[in-house]
């Protein structure tokens, strides 16, 4: 099954997986973004973290590899009167065309294999002086129930972020306890690794 088929199975069903609400980390960076520099929201599923940005008057784009996600996102765009510019694309084929002040991404699955090469375009595509700010499953959420992948090779280490982004400064990368109340796919106590990394 490939990405595309993983996410349609899991975006078919009514309502939104993962609520409509922002992610919180996301949220509690927005300090870090610029509303004159174009915004990335990465595997974004249907749409929650770019409504919100839209919202708040971002140029965002929204990228993932589900075509009924995205379906989604444009009906709650709708609903919210704001415009996200939306993209159907498997990350691993993803080629960035343009530079972007501000790049987010919560819960990314990726597997391990396949992160170095994803970092590398993030790091690319990225402004100086942009920032990458995103939240993601640690390995240690496989002894959780609150949602996220059952394959270690799904789940992210510190390590992933700090042997990455070499030319950038990285002012947070942590891993932390936390409690997730995004829809009914993220419910409870995470254990997840949060970062801040910029250009």
């Amino acid at each position: 099954m490939n990405q595309q088929e993983f996410w349609n199975k899991k975006y078919l069903r009514d309502g939104y997986l993962y609520g409509k609400k922002p992610n919180a980390f996301l949220l509690s960076c927005i300090g870090n973004f610029k509303k004159t520099q174009r915004f990335l929201c990465l595997g974004e599923g249907e749409g929650r973290n770019a409504i919100y940005f839209a919202s708040k008057g971002f140029d965002v784009v929204a990228l993932d590899a589900s075509d009924i996600g995205l379906k989604k996102l444009e009906v709650l765009a709708q609903e919210a009167k704001v415009q996200v510019k939306t993209k159907c694309v498997d990350l691993n084929n993803w080629e960035p065309s343009k530079k972007y002040g501000s790049i987010v991404a919560s819960f990314l699955h990726m597997y391990k294999d396949d992160r170095e090469f994803l970092f590398k375009k993030i790091e690319s595509c990225l402004k100086e002086g942009g920032f990458f700010v995103g939240e993601f499953f640690s390995t240690n959420q496989l002894k959780y129930e609150s949602g996220g992948p059952k394959d270690i090779d799904l789940l992210y280490s510190i390590d992933d972020f700090s042997n990455s982004f070499l030319t950038c400064s990285k002012h947070k990368i942590e891993e932390v306890e936390t409690i997730l109340d995004e829809g009914k796919g993220h419910q409870g106590k995470a254990s997840v690794i949060r970062v801040i990394i910029q250009k």
